[in-house]
This record gives structure tokens, sequence and C-alpha cells, in this order.
């Protein structure tokens, strides 16, 4: 190897190594989000994790905030309900399920996506990449029958809609004219202030739970290292990592990593966490894992001239042409889909 070729392999691994940190980090969410939340403190959580981060995005990112248009903010807003929808649903479900069904489960998005988009352009997707989801269908139920055969659990049933909600997530943003063009760092502050503000409304409604001040003031040690940890590291850095690594490096390799998210989860819920999914929940986990894998590589191809959007788990960064998805991308950014003819999201 050249000392050309030997410098360049050494930044690529300085660029890879904290791509690969944020899937540990995502991976390891859900492990920190049952650390944290109890069914009576679900929205104070998410209050508390966000009230964090979002003061940082904010002073960040002022100058482009405040160059935003009144239709971009509106758009923006109308995504933060649904970004809203998503963070109730997965941490609800996180509450109710194992940290493996969660974190395994919401991968299912990576399927979701694409079948989605394509019954919405009329176009077909590869038959390998049907093959693949059917493969993580499968997987999936039988990682909710680790105990048995039994029903789902109200977790994994809710975690399955959070994988449909980031599915209308993706798709409404990447055909939202009002925010074309809107900075990334700006759109997922405005998303993130309005979810901030859905979870603050629900938590002065009767029956919802703690109200953030009285969670807090609950809350020992343990407890704010797991909402730090979510809110500075899920949040934070998962954030500034990818729009710093989108620039050093290629959106496919940044999308290859981060789709080691799921690994990260059934490793972090099976030896931290004592999840025991048995024989018929390890292959399941092993079916999805390999479903979603299979998927990816099937619906890659040639690139086109038409972008793509992402389809995933906290914050990815867009081109200026669209804005950012605050959840966790499978597919960043110009990463080619495999549709026929067009691209995915």
């Amino acid at each position: 190897m050249t000392a050309t070729a030997s410098a360049a392999a050494r930044r690529a691994w300085l660029t890879d190594l904290p791509v690969l940190l944020v899937a540990v980090v995502w991976g390891s969410s859900y492990l920190a989000a049952k650390g944290v939340t109890t069914t009576q403190t679900v929205l104070a959580v998410l209050v508390l994790r966000f009230a964090v981060a979002l003061p940082v995005l904010v002073i960040a990112g002022w100058r482009k905030l405040r160059a935003l248009s009144g239709a971009q903010v509106r758009g923006g807003g109308l995504l933060g309900l649904i970004l809203a929808g998503i963070f109730l649903l997965e941490t609800y479900g996180v509450v109710h399920t194992s940290a493996t069904n969660a974190g395994l489960i919401i991968s299912l998005t990576m399927i979701f996506t694409p079948i989605a988009e394509s019954r919405i352009r009329g176009t077909a997707l590869p038959r390998p990449f049907m093959a693949a989801a059917g493969l993580s269908v499968a997987g999936v139920l039988l990682l909710t029958q680790g105990a048995g055969f039994t029903a789902p659990s109200v977790g994994d049933l809710l975690m399955l809609g959070a994988a449909l909600a980031r599915t209308v997530h993706v798709l409404a943003m990447s055909r939202m004219k009002s925010v074309e063009g809107a900075d990334s760092m700006s759109m997922t502050t405005v998303q993130l202030g309005g979810a901030v503000t859905v979870f603050a409304l629900l938590s002065f409604a009767p029956g919802t739970g703690a109200t953030p001040w009285a969670a807090a003031a609950s809350f020992g040690v343990s407890d704010w290292l797991w909402l730090v940890y979510l809110s500075v590291f899920c949040t934070l850095f998962a954030f500034f990592t990818q729009m710093w690594a989108v620039r050093k490096t290629s959106p496919s390799r940044v999308s290859l990593l981060l789709g080691t998210e799921p690994v990260w989860a059934a490793v972090f819920g099976i030896a931290l966490a004592g999840d025991r999914p048995g024989p018929l929940g390890l292959a399941g986990a092993l079916l999805v894992l390999a479903g979603t894998a299979w998927g990816r590589t099937a619906a890659s191809g040639p690139a086109t001239a038409e972008p793509a959007v992402t389809s995933e788990p906290a914050v990815t960064t867009k081109p200026a042409a669209t804005p950012a998805s605050v959840v966790e991308p499978a597919q960043p950014d110009r990463a080619h889909t495999g549709l026929e003819p067009a691209g995915r999201a």
C-alpha cells in the first residue's frame, strides 16, 4: 500500500468511527429510555430530554433559523406534529417491550418506506427486495413469540406503529413544497420545538402522568444520567456527527454504518438488559437483521438524477433541496434506492 493510499484509509477510518459510534448510541437508546422512563413519566421524560437539546440547536443555528420563511416554519411545525407521534409511540412502546424487540422492530422502517414510496409512485420494487421484506416481517413475528406462540405485546405493536409513523414522516418531508430549501439544522430545530410543545401540552392533561418538574424532582442520579445520555449523545452528538460526516464522506457510506443500529440494539438488550428472546426470538432477531441488510443491498443500484430522502431512528442531515429528518435514518441523502425506474425514500 502506497503512502497516499495508507493516508486515505486512515482518514476514512477517522471519519467512519464517529458515525459508527452514532449507530452504537442509537442502538443503546432503547435501553437508556427503559432506564429512565415508566408509564407515568413518558411525557415528562420527552419534555426534559428535548428541552436540554433544543437550546443548543437554537443557539448554534440562530442566524439561519431566523432566515426561515413563514411557510417553512409552518411546514416544519407540521412535521413536528408527526415527529411527536413517532416519539410517543416509540417511548410508550419501549416501556412495554424489551430493548431488543424495540430496536429490531423499529428497523422495519427500512422496509416500509420503500414499499410505501413504490405504491405512491406506481413503480415496482425489485423482487429480491420484496423477498427481503418478507424475511424481515417473518423475523418480527418470530421475535415477538420468543417465549412461545402468544399475542404480540402492547409494546411490540406500539413499536410497529412507530415504524409506520417514521415512514409517514419521511414521505411527508420529501413531498412538502413549503420546506424545500430549508436549512437542515433550522428545520430540525423547528420540528423538535413543535414536538416538545405537543409533549408539554399533553403533560398538563389529566391522567397523563407526572409533570416534567414533578418527574425531575423525583429523579435519582441514575435517572439523570440516562436522561443526559439521551439528550447529549443520542440527539446532539448524533446530529452534529452526521452533519460533519456527510460532508467528509459519501452518504452511502454513512448509511451503511448507521444501518448497524439494530445490531447494537440487540447487543445491548441481550448483554446489559438481560433480554432472553429464546430460540424462536433469537431466530426472529437474526431474520430481521438479515432481511433489513438484504433489503438495503437489494435496493441498491446505479444512481439516478433524483435525490432520495432518508428513511429512518435521532437526526440526519439533508442537502439544501430537502430538510432533515430528526429520526434515525436508514438511507441518507443521495444514496440510490433501487425503485424501478425511480428512486425511493
